[in-house]
């Protein structure tokens, strides 16, 4: 695996074209996800914004279009909660091929009691982890139709703390919502690790990287129309947090920098430069715990059961 210098030169507002490019972000519609479609946008790529909810989902293409006139931007209906509905998403893109997937979208549920889903999984686990599982695999045709396709997870600085039980992936024991979403974070991001190993393995064009955008928070967030308001007081309390960490428009820069940098690897972590936290992005180590082999191995066949898909990589 090649490394970027850290020095290299990467400008976050002066983005090469992919004019030529389709890209998905799952959750597009708000978060990091929003600011990942707008700096997409601006690239002239086709994106299409992944929501379950349409209204939320046209009232972040207008605020798009109004910073970027022209944009070329769709929205497909994604429910990551619910399985079965994940595998109309394909037909719902309308292209023939994909040049990238951004798996973006979450859940965090910050009070007790644990929920499911209507499949009777965590609900975290079930929305960050085993909803992406299901949709990369059903996108594989498209990924394969492109020359050099990118998956791109989502990540999160949460995970770096956690451990996966092989025994209890879903957290039955021990459950605490923090807990229980670091670990569906860190089941995301070992998941990634693992899939390019096996795309490696097969001999695919396809990447798998995984970018995270360090601390990013809603008070240091700059407003966007029928998206994101800012508050004098959500002002003031984004002062002192400031110091360290940073708005989800910059949150974004990792993700988008692994998309579109033709230096970057499969196997790669993306982040903020400073401390993991905040500035521009840059190439990080991988942590041993996020690509344990037994783990890894463990997480990958339950992971496919759980999400019903093929653990064979025969497409990609």
């Amino acid at each position: 695996m090649s490394s970027v210098s850290p020095h290299d030169q990467w400008d976050v507002h002066l983005l090469p074209s992919a004019a030529d490019k389709s890209f998905l972000v799952t959750g597009g519609n708000a978060g990091i996800g929003y600011f990942v479609a707008e700096q997409l946008a601006g690239t002239g790529a086709v994106v299409v914004l992944g929501s379950r909810d349409r209204e939320r989902a046209l009232a972040a293409m207008a605020s798009i279009r109004s910073r970027i006139p022209g944009a070329r931007l769709r929205h497909v209906s994604l429910d990551l909660a619910d399985l079965a509905s994940v595998r109309a998403v394909v037909d719902g893109l309308g292209l023939d091929r994909l040049d990238a997937v951004v798996n973006n979208a979450g859940v965090a549920i910050d009070e007790p009691p644990r929920r499911t889903t209507r499949d009777g999984h965590e609900l975290m686990f079930a929305v960050n982890h085993l909803g992406h599982v299901a949709l990369t695999r059903e996108l594989a045709p498209l990924l394969s139709a492109a020359p050099a396709a990118r998956i791109v997870t989502v990540g999160s600085f949460a995970a770096r703390s956690e451990h996966l039980d092989p025994d209890d992936f879903q957290t039955l024991r021990d459950y605490r919502p923090g807990r229980a979403y670091g670990r569906s974070k860190l089941a995301q991001m070992a998941f990634a690790f693992e899939l390019d190993r096996r795309l490696r393995a097969v001999g695919s064009t396809v990447l798998s990287v995984v970018a995270h955008p360090g601390g990013a928070l809603d008070s240091l967030t700059p407003p966007r129309a029928g998206v994101h308001a800012v508050t004098r007081g959500s002002r003031l309390r984004g002062l002192a947090p400031g110091l360290l960490l940073q708005g989800k428009d910059r949150g974004a820069w990792p993700i988008v920098r692994a998309v579109l940098d033709t230096r970057v690897r499969g196997g790669q972590m993306w982040g903020p430069r400073a401390f993991g936290l905040r500035g521009a992005p840059r190439l990080e180590s991988v942590r041993a715990h996020m690509t344990d082999p037994a783990i890894a191995g463990r997480l990958w066949d339950t992971s496919c059961d759980w999400a019903g898909v093929e653990p064979h990589l025969t497409l990609l």
